[in-house]
């Protein structure tokens, strides 16, 4: 059932795309659920193909900081803690100079930490923030996010097959792809899924967890209205710092 609901869902995307683009011929319409099949038919190489060329692509569009900046020393030591790989991929983290308040992660172990965030956090919730991301990829939602990001460039440049599609992708559909991924929103529940591998992770590790805590209840602050991800969030920021601060209780605080 989970798959026949995705394979519609992202054959309405397809349809979305196509009825919003002019001067179409009618007969593309019957690629659309072709395209969906094929869609969810990506690989893990496929996956992490298209992930290596749209991060690449996200860090030509943005100012990457400089290895020896501020904002990377403090991000090595904030993630020193932290798995180096993520489902056996490197993590490879960059800074984006930016007032943006973000993060994501890539299924390539791509993760992308924007400046912005990094001056509203304080090096634990930071971390947490970064640990969410890291369970994007390692619960898979990562790669389920680059699917749906495909479809919907797959839609918009009107994609046929997939064979040899990735490989052909220019440079413009590489950015739309990137930025596709980065501005699609997760479920309610891959949220939360998210929000406690974190807590996991930093319990793992012996990490302070209440910045898990006191992240959301920033971000709340921040309000919602900006489109970003992390302001985005479902359930609401509010919602998800007194989750945390359950389980926080549950283990006694510590």
């Amino acid at each position: 059932m989970k798959t026949i609901l995705t394979l519609g869902l992202l054959a309405s995307t397809l349809l979305a795309g196509c009825q919003a683009t002019s001067n179409m011929d009618t007969s593309q319409l019957g690629t659309i659920g072709g395209t969906a099949l094929q869609v969810m038919a990506l690989s893990d190489s496929d996956i992490k193909t298209m992930s290596d060329q749209s991060c690449a692509s996200m860090d030509q569009k943005n100012q990457v900081a400089a290895s020896d900046s501020a904002y990377v020393t403090r991000l090595n030591q904030v993630v020193a803690a932290m798995p180096q790989t993520v489902n056996g991929t490197p993590a490879n983290y960059k800074v984006y100079l930016t007032k943006d308040v973000n993060a994501w992660a890539m299924a390539n172990g791509c993760i992308r930490v924007y400046s912005g965030l990094m001056d509203q956090m304080n090096d634990d919730e930071l971390r947490a923030v970064i640990g969410h991301e890291i369970g994007h990829v390692a619960l898979g939602h990562s790669k389920s996010k680059m699917q749906t990001a495909y479809a919907a460039s797959a839609a918009r440049g009107l994609a046929a097959a997939m064979g040899g599609a990735i490989g052909s992708l220019s440079q413009s559909q590489l950015g739309a792809l990137g930025e596709q991924f980065v501005n699609a929103q997760f479920s309610q529940s891959q949220e939360s899924a998210a929000d406690n591998y974190s807590f996991d992770l930093l319990t793992e590790r012996k990490l302070e967890r209440k910045g898990l805590v006191t992240a959301f209840q920033k971000l709340a602050q921040l309000g919602g209205g900006t489109g970003i991800s992390l302001l985005a969030s479902h359930p609401p920021s509010t919602e998800r710092a007194n989750a945390m601060q359950r389980r926080l209780d549950a283990a006694g605080g510590r």
